[in-house]
C-alpha cells in the first residue's frame, strides 16, 4: 500500500475540503461558520491551518486535519492543537489519519512547536485505536462552558 499524499490545503482545494468538512462536522455548522473556517485555514496570517490527504497525486482529497498554533504557560515555543481530523469512510484503514498525524507532528518538530495534542470522543474506536498507538493518553478531564 502507497503512503497517502499530505500537503498543506489552499485556496484550489475547498470543492474537495468542503464534503469532508461537513461530514466531519455532522450538519452541526452554518454556511457562516464553513465560509470563516475556510478563510481562516487559507490566510497564512491567522493561526488556523489545514492539511489535506490523497491517495494518488492529483487525485480526490480523503482527508482532512485543523490545527492551531498557540502560546502556551509552559513553554516558550508555541503548542499545537489539533482540532479537527476526518478521514473519508472510502478511504479508512489505508493509514490516512496516522500519515496527517506523522506529518503534523514532523512539521511540529521542524519548526520547534512545544507540543501537539488533541482531543478525541472515547466512543471513537478507531480514533482511540490510532491516538493510544501514535500519542500518550493523560488523565484528565474536559470540562466547557459555553459562553455565547
Amino acid at each position: 500500500m502507497t503512503a497517502p499524499i499530505i500537503a498543506p490545503l489552499n485556496k484550489d482545494d475547498y470543492d474537495g475540503w468542503l464534503p469532508l468538512w461537513q461530514a466531519n462536522m455532522e450538519g452541526t455548522v452554518t454556511p457562516d461558520i464553513t465560509a470563516s473556517t475556510w478563510a481562516r485555514i487559507c490566510d497564512p496570517t491567522f493561526p488556523v491551518h489545514g492539511l489535506c490527504a490523497r491517495l494518488e497525486k492529483g487525485g480526490p482529497i480523503v482527508g482532512i486535519c485543523h490545527f492551531i498554533l498557540h502560546p502556551t504557560t509552559g513553554s516558550l515555543k508555541y503548542a499545537c492543537y489539533m482540532q479537527d481530523l476526518f478521514v473519508d469512510h472510502s478511504a479508512r484503514r489505508r493509514g490516512v489519519g496516522r500519515e496527517l498525524v506523522i506529518q503534523l507532528a514532523a512539521l511540529g518538530q521542524a519548526a520547534g512547536w512545544a507540543r501537539l495534542y488533541w482531543l478525541a470522543e472515547q466512543k471513537n474506536a478507531a480514533a482511540q485505536s490510532l491516538y493510544r498507538d501514535i500519542g500518550i493518553k493523560l488523565d484528565f478531564s474536559l470540562h466547557v462552558l459555553p459562553l455565547g
